[in-house]
């Protein structure tokens, strides 16, 4: 090869590779293309795929209901009066969530709507319940107490005996029976309890009854639950639940509200009782201190005869008894309020403080009282201590009627607005949404299954790509419809047609069938390229081979032998693929007595030459398939046949198998003066040709040139070929 070639063939190489690093956009899609029909088949599927998911999955209902949280003050709020005020507090929406969800009201609900329980008929996996409901299958069961063992199995199945009198069994995971009983009745047995309410269904149905814990089933149940706060701090709470079955998911949500509810009224009256019982815990102690006080200034008077108070002194017991008033309602409000800030919070502060200023004034009227005379101090003393013990019992007196009445009127601070109430239509599945999914997520899996095969399997569909190697390509054979048409006739005609019956030759060969076809063209193309090319050839004896199987090596060597014979030169076409060869199909021959026989000796050559029906074609078939076909190619027998073959006939050519299968084509090819090798389009990659050619360099052998077999024009191809759009017309007289 001169260092032009070279030079041509490395830059052939070279932007082959640099192609390769670049997306072609248009070749991609010429690939979707190609695969229209896989990708509309598989997107079909999946759209059918989620239809039937839509049609069959169970519908999911969903319920809600409105809760209002209004404004609550604390229970002490009727004793700190204006400073409660300012401190009372309004549970935020996310405390009421926490109350809502909490084991404390779902645990309620658990047990009395029996939650730990699941029951239902026996269904197919995933489409049971589908088909049922379509079917419209009335089977249920109601079960009101189902009690299990500790530490037994928590998957039962029960089994109706008689529809009509009611009577079942029941059976744990591993098949062993636990009890029988009837529906409606209480059946005990083995620590077991279990009480059927309702039971429809024929005789030998099943139902699966699966047993979980309390904390199983208040988790499942606040999975299922949605509490969210409608608007920003409006206390109006918004719960729903979805489920299957409208009636309980309604009586879920309507047992939790009512929980809720109660337990806030009894909340407020637990407070209100507190508050209550620490106001009668102090009341029989004022009351002593105010008997005593009111003996000590009865006494007193009477010692004095009746002392009475100067108006001085009147207007100081006024200012002292408010003052002690004041004092002993901070005392109550510093009671509350230490039960919510420590004495570094600035409410804590403030109270201490006005104590102090109260504390402060009170010294300065005892001295002030210091100054009286001993007679008035003492009175005006004993008369401010009854005072004020008589204005603390009758407050305290009040604010005990005033609890009695909050508790006895206590309704809570929660208002349910709205019962649950479910919707009429279902919320999920959604169907439409699933089949736009279903369709698009086929599409997608589709078009990247497409692109995945395409780049795992990069089959030649360039000549270019073959001639980057530095193998010419001599021939490009398109795929012939005529000849698809003629293989689909042959399979129907070889079940249905006589064991004597002979095909003719025009059934069989497309070169006899369909002369015009453009398939044939391209081998009367080649037939010219390979004039040329012999001019330089040792000998007439051209071999055809192939990378692999399945190329097309039978087809291509029958065709262009028929073209060749049709010029009027004298061929001979032998089928050196003594292991599966089949050449013998395109012209209606027996492969007995061939070339194996005769190159064992046991025929000689004229009983092996076959006429084909084609003029000036003979045909060797290959013979009885032999156990050592490589050891009768190096026979001398071979290469003595080749040389009278060669003198004989005008062009001899041989139909060898694979190269990367056996060695066959490296013993065939040294005696061949050219060697031609079949690559089928989009099957053989350009490395498995490279390797064939390297492997027929390794044993002497220069491949002259390329046939690309059963060409497609397809939209991924970057070429086209100019002889599609040409074909023969009938003359026109």
């Amino acid at each position: 090869m001169s260092s032009r070639s070279l030079n041509q063939t490395g830059r052939q190489k070279l932007s082959v590779e640099n192609s390769a690093d670049e997306i072609d956009l248009a070749k991609l899609f010429g690939i979707l293309l190609d695969s229209k029909w896989l990708i509309i088949l598989i997107t079909t599927l999946f759209s059918v795929l989620g239809i039937l998911y839509a049609l069959l999955a169970t519908p999911i209902y969903k319920a809600d209901a409105l809760i209002q949280v209004e404004q609550k003050s604390s229970g002490m709020s009727a004793l700190v009066g204006d400073m409660g005020d300012i401190f009372s507090s309004e549970s935020s929406a996310t405390t009421e969530i926490e109350i809502l969800t909490s084991r404390m009201i779902l645990g309620q609900t658990v047990d009395k709507l029996n939650l730990t329980t699941l029951a239902s008929p026996s269904y197919i996996p995933v489409i049971g319940k589908g088909l049922a409901r379509i079917q419209d299958d009335n089977k249920k069961i109601v079960i009101s107490r189902f009690d299990v063992p500790r530490n037994t199995s928590f998957n039962y199945k029960l089994i109706i005996n008689d529809s009509e009198k009611g009577l079942y069994s029941l059976y744990d995971d591993m098949g062993n029976k636990v009890l029988s009983g009837t529906v409606n009745l209480l059946v005990s047995d083995n620590n077991y309890n279990i009480f059927i309410q309702k039971l429809i269904g024929k005789e030998g149905d099943e139902f699966q009854i699966l047993k979980r814990s309390k904390l199983d089933a208040i988790q499942w149940l606040n999975k299922g639950l949605s509490v969210n706060e409608r608007g920003k701090q409006t206390g109006i709470l918004q719960i729903s639940f979805e489920g299957e079955n409208k009636n309980l998911i309604e009586d879920i949500l309507n047992d939790i509200s009512q929980n809720y509810f109660l337990q806030n009224v009894d909340r407020n009256s637990a407070e209100a009782e507190k508050s209550l019982n620490f106001l009668e815990g102090h009341l029989p102690n004022i009351k002593t201190e105010l008997t005593a006080a009111e003996d000590v200034l009865n006494r007193f008077r009477q010692k004095s005869e009746s002392i009475d108070l100067g108006l001085e002194a009147q207007s100081t017991l006024k200012v002292m008894v408010e003052l002690e008033a004041q004092l002993n309602e901070l005392t109550f409000k510093e009671s509350e309020i230490s039960k919510r800030f420590t004495k570094d919070h600035p409410a804590y502060k403030s109270l201490l403080d006005k104590r102090k200023v109260l504390l402060g004034e009170r010294d300065r009227l005892n001295k002030q009282v210091q100054k009286l005379p001993k007679t008035q101090r003492e009175v005006l003393r004993m008369t401010r201590d009854v005072e004020v013990n008589q204005q603390i019992y009758i407050q305290l007196l009040n604010k005990t009627q005033e609890l009695n009445i909050l508790k006895a009127g206590t309704v809570g601070n929660v208002r349910i607005i709205d019962s649950a109430q479910s919707y009429t239509r279902a919320v999920k599945p959604k169907k439409p949404l699933i089949v736009v999914l279903a369709t698009l997520l086929g599409g997608m899996l589709a078009v990247v299954f497409v692109l995945l095969r395409a780049a795992l399997h990069k089959g030649v569909e360039n000549p270019d790509d073959v001639e980057a190697l530095g193998l010419p390509v001599y021939a490009n054979i398109p795929m012939s419809e005529h000849q698809i048409k003629m293989d689909v006739k042959l399979k129907q005609k070889s079940k249905n047609r006589k064991p004597t019956k002979k095909l003719k030759l025009y059934e069989t060969l497309l070169a006899e069938a369909n002369p015009a076809d453009l398939t044939i063209e391209a081998f009367r193309s080649l037939r010219t390229s390979m004039h040329f090319a012999m001019m330089e050839a040792k000998n007439n004896l051209v071999m055809i081979s192939g990378p692999a199987p399945g190329v097309g090596k039978s087809f291509v060597s029958a065709n262009f032998a028929s073209v060749i014979a049709k010029a009027g030169q004298k061929v001979l076409l032998i089928d050196g693929d003594m292991r599966k060869g089949y050449l013998q199909k395109h012209f209606n021959l027996d492969w007995h007595n061939g070339l194996s026989e005769l190159l064992s000796g046991k025929l000689s050559v004229g009983k092996v030459i076959k006429p084909s029906g084609v003029i000036n074609l003979d045909v060797i078939t290959r013979g009885q398939i032999p156990p050592n076909p490589s050891e009768l190619l190096m026979n001398n027998r071979f290469s003595e046949f080749i040389e009278w073959a060669s003198s004989e006939y005008d062009i001899v050519l041989i139909d060898t198998p694979p190269i990367l299968a056996v060695t066959d084509p490296s013993i065939v090819g040294a005696f061949a003066g050219t060697t031609l090798m079949v690559g089928r389009f989009g099957k053989n990659t350009v490395k498995e040709i490279d390797v064939a050619r390297q492997r027929f360099d390794m044993a002497g052998i220069d491949v002259k040139g390329f046939i690309l077999n059963a060409v497609e024009k397809k939209p991924s191809a970057s070429y086209g070929y100019g002889y599609y759009n040409y074909s023969y017309e009938s003359d026109k007289i």
